[in-house]
């Protein structure tokens, strides 16, 4: 799968990851946040995310 070098990503069980390397293979993605204001990484994550 084709890696972006702009996207590092060390989630092995995404449907996106480039599995030679640490890598999404994605365009883009969508942060996504689950309050109404973010105020630490825990309350973001990749709405891209899709299981392998």
């Amino acid at each position: 799968m084709k890696k972006n070098d702009s996207i590092g990503c060390a989630v092995t069980e995404c449907k996106y990851h480039s599995d030679e390397v640490q890598y999404c293979a994605l365009d883009k993605i969508q942060v996504v946040k689950h309050s109404n204001e973010a105020t630490t990484v825990e309350q973001t994550d990749c709405g891209s995310f899709e299981s392998k």
